[in-house]
């Protein structure tokens, strides 16, 4: 794996609970994704959240930004977020997994 997608999405606040039920019900979504090495949900406050997810290739990191969660974070953005999800691409340096 050396490259990844780093998210920021930030809900509004009437919608915060339910953008986090979301991502983690992403979780099963990232797991039949052959392509995704690894799949991060965390929570920066009580209405922003984040996605960091890693791939071996660029083929796997386009593939993820057409799949199921993507969409789902799409059709979301209309009405549960405060602004359209901020993706970006990363190229990882170093890693360490257990």
């Amino acid at each position: 794996m050396n490259i990844g997608l780093l998210a920021r999405i930030e809900a509004r606040p009437e919608y915060a609970g339910q953008v986090e039920a979301m991502l983690g019900d992403a979780l099963q979504l990232a797991r039949e994704e052959d392509h995704t090495v690894t799949w991060f949900a965390f929570k920066e406050s009580d209405t922003v959240f984040g996605v960091f997810d890693t791939f071996e290739n660029e083929e796997g990191r386009t593939g993820h930004l057409r799949g199921r969660i993507a969409a789902a974070l799409t059709e979301a953005a209309g009405t549960m977020l405060a602004s359209p999800p901020d993706i970006r691409p990363v190229d990882l340096l170093a890693v360490k997994l257990p």
